[in-house]
């Protein structure tokens, strides 16, 4: 799967996002090192903490059907050009950054962006 494709997919998923309170939503679409492909979106909660990222949501999907090594996540948002993870969910995809690493995926003006995850989590936290 090509990143231009991801993006399509991430979204899609954007269409389903549950955001009554803050109007912004979020998909996601993760490709694993096994070549698979889990989309996520953004849902929140009256109890903001409970809110879950679309990243979250599709790297959760992934982690349920046995995945544990991804190579590439791609964002998206109608409502922001270049739209990458917040900090949590850098972290969480970084704890299953592929050996081969991991590409985050934006869509700007022009085409695309791509990111190693080292680049927006720099020294990140890792046993």
């Amino acid at each position: 799967m090509n990143y231009e494709e991801m993006i399509k997919l991430a979204e899609k998923a954007s269409e389903n996002a549950y955001v009554p309170y803050s109007h912004f939503p979020v998909g996601a679409c993760i490709l694993t090192e096994g070549g698979k492909i889990y989309t996520g979106c953004n849902f929140e909660n009256a109890s903001f903490g409970l809110t879950i990222c679309a990243e979250r949501n599709a790297v959760g999907s992934a982690i349920a059907d046995g995945e544990r090594k991804i190579k590439a996540a791609a964002i998206f948002s109608p409502k922001m050009d270049n739209c990458t993870p917040c900090g949590a969910c850098r972290q969480v995809l970084r704890e299953f950054k592929s050996d081969e690493g991991l590409d985050i995926i934006t869509k700007v003006p022009d085409g695309i962006k791509v990111y190693p995850i080292e680049e927006l989590l720099p020294q990140s936290f890792i046993l």
